[in-house]
């Protein structure tokens, strides 16, 4: 889902769907430290993507255990999804709970990339 922003004069600065993205990432992130499940023991919600309906969110994240994890952290996070989703629906108090999928976060993944390559011809550079 492609990220928005809204620019209606009078309209709001901080586009609905951001902000619902942002309180379920608080909810969610609070809700994982409380299972007690290992595979999560290394996962960071990093960003959610509310589509404008709020009918589904895209749950971003990341892990120290970095591509080899995320098949069993999508697989975890798939299992305690209904449970993710009531706390959400009690939490927000909306009319509707966007239904949860889980990816991990490439944008993060890519830039600590390009973090490693740049460092790497520092280092050539400098012999």
């Amino acid at each position: 889902m492609a990220r928005k922003s809204s620019r209606n004069s009078g309209g709001p600065k901080y586009p609905r769907s951001a902000r619902v993205g942002e309180t379920l990432r608080e909810i969610i992130a609070e809700d994982l430290v409380r299972f007690d499940d290992e595979r999560l023991a290394v996962v960071t919600i990093t960003v959610i993507d509310v589509d404008p309906e709020l009918n589904r969110a895209v749950v971003f994240f990341d892990s120290l255990a970095g591509e080899v994890g995320d098949e069993e952290i999508v697989e975890a996070l798939g299992e305690y999804r209904i449970k993710l989703q009531s706390s959400v629906a009690r939490q927000i108090k909306a009319k509707k709970t966007p239904i949860l999928s889980f990816e991990p976060d490439m944008a993060i993944r890519s830039s600590d990339r390009i973090d490693e390559i740049l460092r790497a011809d520092r280092e050539r550079r400098a012999e």
